[in-house]
């Protein structure tokens, strides 16, 4: 299986997703939770409340601005700015008024330091993951070349990710949040097992078969390993499908994210990862 003659086909596809999620991040940005921006969350259920508009002129007659309201059965999620102890104490007996039957699940309060710490604390974590792994794959295959191209894999899996964000984000209100960190990170590393593994492949027969060419030990390699990867991701897929579909609101664009890193993470190890290990050893050849 020649896999690796389709590298032009790779490189082509790569170059639409980025730009893709370049005009996306640039034309329409981002909708940020209250764990980047700052604000609060109530979780409220109302068996005796049909109408959101009564719960949001609660908020409007204290002058809140509400960012939105979200309702799953008779459970209500309330976004908006954020308040006071005392501010809260009010909104919990006004809801009692409402509904006397109304029970608050949930409230979270963020302020905006905490939401531009998060952005720090993802900021660094990235950069220090990423030199971290060009150092262990460099050291580990001898061959640095090894360990950039997982990294710049890496970082078009996050990419990605952010940027079918945007998208979602624009069209269905997708937020990003502190579970979005989450699933960014979780699934980069998921990404990177999958092409170390491959990666290995190749260093092995490269010890028995030195004088093979090496797209064709590259071709080989994918060969031996495609198969295992695309059962192990396809476990996850599915899994992620059920809670996409099935899954509560405050779950389904979690699951969304994971799913997404998970199928750039698959195509990554193979379409973007070996071909640039490629690249980078016939720009060595020539020199």
């Amino acid at each position: 299986m020649k896999i690796m003659n389709f590298r032009p086909l790779f490189f082509l596809i790569t170059s639409i997703l980025l730009l893709v999620s370049i005009f996306s991040i640039y034309k329409w940005g981002f909708q940020f939770s209250e764990d980047f921006t700052g604000g609060s969350t109530y979780e409220i259920k109302m068996p005796n409340t049909k109408d959101d508009l009564l719960i949001k002129k609660i908020f409007s007659d204290n002058k809140i601005d509400v960012r939105s309201i979200l309702k799953s059965d008779n459970i209500y999620t309330v976004k908006f700015v954020d308040i006071s102890q005392e501010q809260k104490v009010k909104f919990d007996a006004e809801f009692k008024k409402l509904d006397k039957n109304s029970e608050i699940l949930q409230f979270s309060s963020v302020g905006p330091s905490l939401g531009q710490e998060l952005i720090r604390k993802t900021i660094y974590a990235l950069i220090l993951s990423s030199i971290s792994l060009l150092l262990f794959i460099g050291f580990k295959f001898s061959d640095f070349s090894f360990g950039a191209a997982a990294v710049l894999a890496m970082f078009h899996d996050s990419f990605i990710l952010i940027g079918a964000f945007s998208l979602f984000g624009h069209f269905w209100g997708a937020q990003l949040d502190a579970l979005f960190v989450t699933a960014m990170l979780t699934t980069l590393s998921a990404s990177v097992h999958d092409t170390v593994v491959t990666f290995d492949r190749i260093r092995e027969l490269r010890r028995k078969h030195s004088q093979l060419p090496w797209v064709d030990l590259a071709n080989q390699a994918v060969s031996e390993v495609i198969v295992r990867s695309i059962n192990n991701s396809m476990t996850i897929i599915i899994m992620l499908l059920a809670l996409v579909v099935l899954g509560g609101s405050t779950t389904r664009w979690f699951a969304t994210a994971l799913l997404v890193g998970v199928i750039s993470g698959t195509y990554s190890s193979i379409g973007v990862a070996i071909p640039l290990v490629l690249l980078f050893k016939r720009k060595n050849s020539i020199k």
